[in-house]
């Protein structure tokens, strides 16, 4: 389908397709497949290990109530021609929406910034917010990882739920110290990291997650 941008904001999202297929070949030299996101319930397309890392984040948010890969080719004209760009996702929020970029800062061209200066006026005109990411820090990339690890249902059969919550509702604990007051501390871990992933509990991810990291209640860090 075909679209002006001024209609773009009522063009029908969710019935869109990926614009490229998320194909593998010998030697190529990125890397695409296909993610999980437990928000969403179901497999997204990315076509780099950087656009994996978001859509990790985005799931991690929690409030997306559906994320679009490659959603729409965009073709627009420049003072040297032709030009067409298409956006690596679309996310849409509770009354809103978010078209992403990903792109590490590295590699970024002038050619690009004209491609981004082109997807951010679009999205302006659709009443979408716009984003470029260029990268992360490298720990938060690692403790989202590691919080995903255990982002699926868990059974909690020993109650080490009700513990852990209770421990830090008393007054916030570096991680492993939370751990050590738990009746089962090695059991613990596993759980505190779900609580952690559905923010139940909270952790400053501005800070590497180890043991020495704080953890709080999920209202903030004053409880």
């Amino acid at each position: 389908m075909i679209c002006p941008v001024q209609d773009l904001a009522v063009f029908p999202a969710l019935a869109s397709v990926p614009i490229r297929g998320f194909t593998w070949r010998a030697r190529q030299r990125h890397r695409p497949g296909l993610a999980y996101m437990v928000t969403t319930g179901r497999m997204h397309g990315f076509e780099s290990l950087a656009e994996r890392r978001l859509l990790l984040a985005l799931d991690f948010l929690g409030s997306a109530e559906e994320v679009l890969s490659q959603p729409f080719r965009l073709k627009f004209t420049t003072v040297d021609g032709a030009e067409d760009h298409t956006p690596d996702f679309l996310v849409l929020l509770p009354g809103t929406a978010v078209l992403v970029d990903v792109r590490p800062g590295h590699l970024i061209k002038d050619k690009d910034l004209v491609k981004f200066v082109a997807a951010e006026r679009v999205a302006a005109a659709a009443g979408w917010r716009y984003l470029v990411v260029t990268g992360w820090r490298r720990h938060v990339a690692t403790g989202l990882d590691a919080l995903s690890a255990r982002r699926r249902p868990m059974a909690d059969r020993l109650g080490l739920h009700g513990e852990l919550l209770g421990l830090v509702a008393e007054r916030p604990r570096r991680f492993g110290e939370l751990m050590e007051e738990t009746s089962l501390p090695a059991v613990a871990r596993a759980h505190a990291l779900h609580l952690l992933w559905h923010r139940r509990l909270a952790v400053d991810l501005a800070q590497p997650l180890g043991d020495a990291a704080w953890v709080y209640p999920a209202g903030g860090r004053d409880g």
